[in-house]
């Protein structure tokens, strides 16, 4: 089939051309919107997932949906060697500059204080200081978001972005991705400026997106978060959200797939997002003619398979260092050791003792490799004692390829 209308597009946080099974989630932030901005409490949001089922195609849908409600948005990706200042900062200038408050002297004042919030990043540094500017032309608004102690800059600088849009009768979103990448000192600080922001009903919400351990970090630095965010797990898609992924791109080009290629994709790709943008594009790509059939599938197969252990598992693997493999591939063993029917669980954990076990060794010798995986996001840790990969089926791929 024409490779040109192939209408499948597997890629970090790009939109496939049906975003299939996420109108519970849409549906609920509309609801989100609607309260904040009429003043009603609500409570900010947090989407949780394996890597590869969506979350950031879904983050950016959201904030799609904000600014046709006319709301400020700002986007920003945490990273585990960044403070939250400056990303901080720019996102809120965007924000601002979105919702068009008709007074100048208003709009600058605030933009003074978000100049000020992500300078004071530069500290003592006076030329560093001076020198950095966030793309801000209003003057800097000295003693306010400046303390230095960044709970507090961050409380003071929502309020008063906050203020500014309740002026305006809109409200104000910042979407953080990768967010349990923020420092631990930003995550206590984001927690309490959302916590002073419900108290004080100001239309401001945070909408964060992370890997499955998020909660706990975030319960870890406040012990109220579990009350302060709504939680939303998103997993890999139903069968009628998978059938709607494929068949609806397909209509588009007025090309089709039996009920028996559906299965088989199914069966492939396990309802995970990427795989099934993945295993789209070669079929349709391979596939000789419309409709789309289970031999057509099964050749196309390899190809998939191919370009997942490429660009989605072997990117990932090669992070890793020989001593961070070895314990991959021992994660691996253990998973399905630790099975009652010899097969992994895609998103199963295993526990640490297992894995040590399996190498050999003391668990405590290995606390580097862990760790340093970690931090590189290519595992996490659920509950005390026990670690799973990030994205599926990375252990399938380690005992089959790596």
């Amino acid at each position: 089939m024409d490779p040109i209308r192939n209408p499948y597009a597997p890629g970090a946080g790009q939109r496939p051309p049906e975003l299939a099974g996420r109108d519970e989630q849409l549906r609920a932030f509309d609801v989100v919107l609607e309260r904040v901005a009429r003043g009603r409490p609500e409570r900010s949001l947090v989407l949780t997932g394996l890597r590869g089922v969506g979350k950031t195609v879904l983050l950016n849908a959201l904030r799609s949906a904000a600014v046709r409600k006319g709301w400020g948005t700002g986007k920003l990706e945490a990273r585990p060697d960044q403070s939250l200042r400056r990303p901080v900062s720019s996102a809120l200038h965007q924000a601002v500059r979105e919702l068009g408050h008709p007074e100048p002297a208003e709009t600058d004042h605030v933009l003074g204080v978000i100049r000020s919030f992500a300078q004071r990043e530069a500290g003592a540094d006076a030329k560093l200081r001076d020198r950095w500017s966030p793309g801000i032309d209003a003057p800097v608004v000295r003693g306010r978001a400046d303390s230095g102690d960044v709970e507090i800059d961050l409380v003071e600088l929502l309020t008063d972005v906050g203020g500014l849009a309740a002026d305006v009768g809109k409200g104000v979103a910042v979407f953080i991705d990768e967010m349990q990448d923020l420092g631990a000192d930003d995550i206590s600080a984001l927690c309490a400026a959302c916590h002073e922001l419900s108290q004080n009903g100001l239309p401001v919400i945070v909408v964060g997106a992370g890997l499955p351990h998020l909660p706990a970090v975030l319960s870890a630095s406040k012990s109220y978060s579990e009350r302060l965010f709504s939680y939303q797990r998103i997993d890999r898609l139903s069968r009628d959200a998978a059938d709607r992924a494929l068949v609806a791109p397909a209509a588009e080009e007025d090309a089709e797939f039996t009920p028996e290629a559906l299965a088989a994709m199914y069966d492939a790709t396990r309802g995970y997002p990427y795989f099934i943008q993945a295993y789209g594009r070669s079929v349709w790509d391979l596939a000789p003619r419309a409709p789309i059939t289970v031999d057509d599938v099964a050749v196309a197969g390899p190809e998939a398979e191919r370009e997942l252990a490429v660009g989605f598992f072997g990117s990932r693997y090669e992070r890793a260092t020989p001593a961070e493999r070895d314990y991959l591939r021992a994660m691996a063993d253990a998973a399905v050791a630790d099975s009652e029917d010899g097969l992994e669980d895609p998103v199963g954990s295993v526990a640490t003792a297992d894995v040590a076990n399996v190498l050999g060794k003391k668990p405590q010798s290995l606390s580097p490799a862990r760790d340093s995986l970690l931090k590189k996001g290519l595992i996490y840790s659920g509950e005390r004692g026990r670690i799973a990969f990030t994205v599926p089926h990375f252990g399938r791929y380690l005992r089959t390829q790596a």
